[in-house]
C-alpha cells in the first residue's frame, strides 16, 4: 500500500465518521446529546479537510473547474421541482 491509497482510506473513512455524526446530531433529542454529536462533527469535518488538503498538495485529489453554464443547469433543475 503506498502513500495515495493509505490518504485515500483515511478520507473515505473520516467521511463516513462525518456522515454518523451528523446523523447523530440529526436524530439525538436531549441537547447536551446533540451539541457533542455537533462537536465531534465539525472535529471530524476539520480533520477531512486537512486530508483533503494535503491530498491536493500532492496532486493526488484535485477539483474540477465546472462551467458556469453547467451551475446553471442545475440550479434550474431544482429550482423547478418545487
Amino acid at each position: 500500500m503506498n502513500d495515495k491509497d493509505l490518504m485515500e482510506g483515511l478520507l473515505l473513512t473520516e467521511k463516513g465518521v462525518c456522515d454518523l455524526y451528523m446523523h447523530g446530531s440529526i436524530e439525538s433529542t436531549p441537547g447536551n446529546v446533540r451539541q457533542t454529536f455537533s462537536k465531534a462533527l465539525n472535529q471530524a469535518l476539520g480533520i477531512q479537510d486537512t486530508l483533503y488538503e494535503q491530498m491536493a498538495k500532492k496532486g493526488w485529489y484535485s477539483e474540477k473547474q465546472v462551467e458556469q453554464q453547467q451551475i446553471e443547469q442545475v440550479k434550474q433543475k431544482f429550482s423547478n421541482q418545487n
